[in-house]
């Protein structure tokens, strides 16, 4: 024990309040007298807290002794000097010591305490101390898991730790379960967001039961949409060329694939960073190990005091979290040899000494000792045929799992089951029966989260909870010791495909917090439908199942999973399920699957007019409108124009049936894109107005129905230009150019597309080039590999408008194969007259017009499109360089009269000039009659490219 020395008082008989000075400031905080305050908030601090803080402020920058601080804020007691570190504890807890880089107050081991941040006094100025701390960081998004504010321990590790990452590329960090490898890996994370300029990936595999899934979570997580059974090679196509850190935590169930995916991106992709956390090696090349040891413990039998047991870093560990879970009671030099005790025993694990920790508080050190010593038996370590985890982590958990109540004990395992997080509704469906009522869920669960075996997280105005991962794996193997797996795995199936149906019927609110909620069921969709196609007892749920989830992977742009689970659930369907609603869900998700994973499939078709016919039979309106939509986008990709308006008919008089709002915007919409295609621009324009007035209600349409939603005056942007508007069409595009990319990303596809078809079409290749850049980028990101391919098309569309033919030819020449083998038509016949321009001038006049002949073939075969004049233009400038002038005014007159028909001016615009070239050759009278009274007809758009050559051609003729 340590005496006070004379001449120091309690606050009590003033001495706290004879400090020289009035008032105090650091960091967040002031202190007047003995009011603390954080951003002029008052903090409630106790009393012995507050005199030492008032101590330490006093002597900024100096040491004060241990024995000093005690004869001030114990002034005529006697105490030990562990009641001091309780309350420096709590003092720190209060100020955030350690949260964000901020250090306040440091242990100078065998000395005493110094207070260390910079301080700011009224009277009496102190120059600020100087202080370490961490590197400021940018904000760190809610992608990456929280951070421990505190991290005992491990001061250490980080930098090691970071440097080697940054030498050797590929660290894996190794350590038995609960040593804190994620926790280390977590901080990790925050303190390299800068380094790699925010571009920090935290993979959590945990809950990923299938091991195939590795390359898809991965990709996911990138951004990328998922098109093929093993994305791997999309991945280290998309991560070459790039700089950032990817972490990949809980590797060892799935360590065959990850190693197998670490491996090609290290080899691959050097400017990528890999920490891998795993309880085994990845055993691959460029793996460098960085070995998590325990934290040290105090050394048994060594007679230390209570001060000196609490040097250590696994004893602070234990003391902080006792003291978080509520324990206040002091450690004295006779307890020092229990508390070392203790730490030995838990192998300075640290989820064992949590777990030991928050139970000091019921059982007391001692008693705690003696549980130590009847449930972890000696004979668990060392065991040769035990892996590591279970000679500590395992043995702890069978400890707590034994010292909690049967009733709490049923509900842990239960709640196994669950891969991901839950709610308190999904914990009472998955673990109450009859031998576990609701109520007794609920209490259960809550004890369970105040003794850390279950774990709650912040969920708005409720709470989401989940299980680590070694407690799920220790509680679902008691699941099954005790005979319940079955009859629980039916319970969470039910649950999990419960939710998901009634989220597919939930309207109204924010779109994107609906999605986010339903998300948050992914990993466990993706088990129940493991466990329901792999046991009989799963059966009955199957279908229900797949297509209750079918949507959610469709939503989340998880394609391939969408494929694959609804074509294994029809291959299975039922008497009782055909032609029913599950079928009908599952028919849809397998169309809009193979449309973009198989390319433009018959079978995409197939599966979205069944899912079609069902839906009429059922007088299902909302799914019918759903599948006309999902088929007209099927028709646009395909250039089918013949299906088009009548697809669109149809699903503007079902909206009207339902009589919703926004489906009835969309409808308009879907329509006027038909019509526009379709080469109808009045009736497009008439359509695509209202959508314009409808914008609201449009942003509410929801997910899939691919109606342009988002951005309806793009297509309306294309169709003024036509109609002889170039100025309100480029109106309606530049909005676009400095716009940030929506969450909805084939949608923004789409409409950089789009725009640049305008952008070109007035002659701004500088805006196209800009777009195309945006497009390629954005095509790139997220693995939208069709959009590249359109990227490209616009690039040399540009290269040979500023007169790069050869360049753009070449380009030309990659791009129209990719599109063709993708059925993706709809740009298709635009690049292939640009390439049939640009063949016709490098001399290949002949390959330019074969060109022109398939293209209006193939078009003319989907029923003729918005695009036919200028094609036939196109073929009718060739052929009059060919010298073949009777075809040419033929081409010319049919490009003149379909336009007409089409309500498109400026291409008839374009075709006039044609044919005034073709005149002049020919010699005949008044040749520019025609060019002129076309040109009258527009009351706008004289600075754009076609109506300046036009005033031009116009002007030298009359000079």
């Amino acid at each position: 024990m340590t005496e006070p020395p004379a001449g120091h008082g309690s606050p009590g008989n003033g001495a706290g309040a004879s400090l020289d000075f009035d008032a105090v400031s650091f960091g967040p905080f002031s202190l007047r007298s003995r009011l603390l305050e954080r951003d002029g908030a008052p903090v409630k601090l106790g009393s012995r807290a507050m005199d030492i803080l008032r101590l330490l402020l006093s002597r900024a920058g100096e040491v004060v002794p241990k024995n000093e601080i005690l004869s001030y804020a114990w002034s005529g007691l006697a105490v030990e000097e562990i009641s001091l570190r309780v309350h420096v504890a709590e003092l720190r807890k209060v100020l955030g010591d350690g949260k964000d880089g901020a250090r306040y107050i440091t242990n100078v081991p065998s000395r005493g305490y110094c207070f260390v941040a910079p301080v700011q006094r009224g009277e009496r100025n102190v120059a600020p101390v100087p202080v370490l701390r961490a590197p400021e960081r940018a904000a760190v998004p809610a992608a990456l898991p929280h951070r421990l504010d505190r991290m005992i321990g491990r001061d250490d590790v980080l930098p090691e730790l970071s440097a080697r990452l940054l030498s050797d590329r590929f660290v894996t960090l190794r350590g038995p379960g609960g040593i804190g490898k994620t926790t280390v890996a977590t901080a990790l994370a925050h303190d390299m967001w800068q380094a790699f300029e925010g571009h920090v990936h935290f993979l959590e595999f945990g809950p990923l039961k299938d091991a195939t899934l590795v390359a898809s979570t991965v990709a996911a997580t990138l951004g990328l949409v998922v098109h093929h059974d093993d994305p791997s090679g999309s991945i280290v196509n998309f991560l070459r060329g790039r700089r950032l850190l990817l972490i990949l935590d809980s590797c060892e169930h799935v360590i065959d694939e990850v190693a197998r995916l670490a491996e090609n991106i290290y080899r691959e992709a050097p400017g990528i960073a890999i920490l891998a956390t795993s309880r085994e090696s990845l055993l691959v090349e460029g793996e460098q190990i960085f070995e998590l040891v325990p934290l040290a413990g105090p050394p048994q039998g060594a007679r230390l005091s209570a001060g000196e047991v609490l040097d250590y870093p696994a004893a602070q560990l234990f003391i902080d979290r006792a003291a978080a879970a509520g324990h206040r009671g002091d450690i004295t030099d006779d307890d020092a040899d229990v508390l070392a005790e203790i730490c030995g025993k838990l192998d300075g694990i640290a989820l064992a000494i949590e777990l030991a920790a928050v139970r000091v508080g019921v059982y007391g050190l001692r008693e705690m000792a003696a549980l130590l010593d009847s449930r972890l038996k000696l004979e668990w370590r060392g065991r040769r045929t035990a892996p590591p985890r279970q000679q500590t982590l395992g043995a702890t958990l069978d400890w707590s799992f034994g010292l909690i109540g049967e009733s709490e004990r049923t509900v842990l395992q239960r709640l196994a089951i669950f891969a991901g997080p839950f709610t308190l509704r999904g914990a009472i469906a998955v673990a109450a029966d009859e031998g576990a009522a609701a109520d007794r869920v609920v209490d259960a669960l809550e004890q369970l989260v105040a003794k850390s075996l279950v774990s709650a997280q912040p969920d708005g105005a409720s709470r989401r909870y989940r299980l680590l991962d070694a407690t799920r794996a220790y509680a679902m193997q008691k699941l099954v010791d005790a005979g319940e797996a079955a009859a629980t795995a039916r319970r969470h199936t039910a649950y999990v495909q419960r939710t998901l149906e009634a989220g597919m019927a939930e309207q109204g609110g924010d779109p994107a917090s609906r999605l986010q909620a339903r998300a948050s069921l992914l990993a466990d969709a993706r088990a129940t439908l493991e466990w329901s196609f792999a046991n009989h007892d799963g059966a009955a749920l199957r279908v229900l199942l797949a297509g209750s989830a079918a949507r959610l992977f469709v939503e989340l742009n998880l394609l391939n999973e969408a494929r694959i689970w609804s074509g294994r659930a029809l291959a299975m369907l039922d008497d009782a399920n055909q032609g029913g609603k599950w079928e009908l869900e599952l028919q849809s998700t397998l169309g809009h699957a193979f449309m973009f994973t198989e390319r433009n499939s018959e079978q995409a078709e197939a599966a979205l007019r069944r899912g079609l016919e069902i839906a009429e039979a059922l007088d299902d309106h909302a799914n019918a409108f759903r599948l006309l939509s999902r088929l007209n986008m099927f028709y646009r990709r395909t250039g089918d124009y013949r299906h088009l308006v009548p697809t669109a008919l149809q699903a503007e008089r079902i909206a009207r049936q339902i009589g919703d709002t926004a489906g009835i915007a969309g409808s308009k919409a879907l329509l006027g894109v038909s019509y526009h295609l379709a080469g109808d621009q009045a009736e497009a324009q008439a359509h695509l107005d209202e959508g314009v007035r409808d914008d609201a209600a449009l942003r509410g349409t929801e997910p899939g129905h691919f109606a342009y939603s988002r951005t309806p005056q793009i297509p309306l942007a294309r169709v003024l230009w036509l109609r002889g508007f170039p100025d309100r069409a480029l109106d309606c595009v530049r909005p676009l150019v400095g716009a940030a990319a929506p969450r909805d990303v084939v949608m923004h596809c789409i409409a950089l597309c789009w725009s640049s078809s305008v952008f070109g079409w007035v002659g701004d290749w500088a805006a196209v080039e800009t777009m195309t850049g945006r497009l390629a980028t954005h095509a790139n990101l997220h693995g939208l590999a069709p959009y590249e391919a359109v990227a490209t098309g616009f690039r040399a569309q540009t290269m040979i408008a500023r007169g790069e033919v050869a360049g753009g030819v070449d380009l030309l020449r990659s791009a129209l194969p990719r599109l063709h083998a993708d059925r993706y038509e709809l740009y298709a016949s635009a690049f292939a007259a640009d390439l049939s321009q640009g063949l016709a001038a490098l001399g290949r006049l002949t390959e330019g017009l074969q060109v022109l002949h398939e293209t209006i073939a193939r078009v003319e075969q989907g029923g003729g499109g918005f695009d036919m004049p200028e094609l036939l233009r196109r073929r009718g400038d060739l052929e009059a360089r060919t010298g073949d002038l009777g075809a040419a005014e033929a081409s010319f007159a049919a490009s003149l009269a379909l336009a007409e028909q089409q309500g498109a001016l400026s291409w008839r615009l374009r075709t006039e000039m044609s044919l005034a070239a073709l005149r002049l050759q020919q010699g005949i009278k008044n040749p520019l009659d025609d060019l002129a009274a076309t040109y009258a007809r527009f009351s706008e758009g004289f600075e754009t490219a076609d109506l300046k050559a036009a005033r031009l051609v116009l002007d030298e003729a009359s000079a």
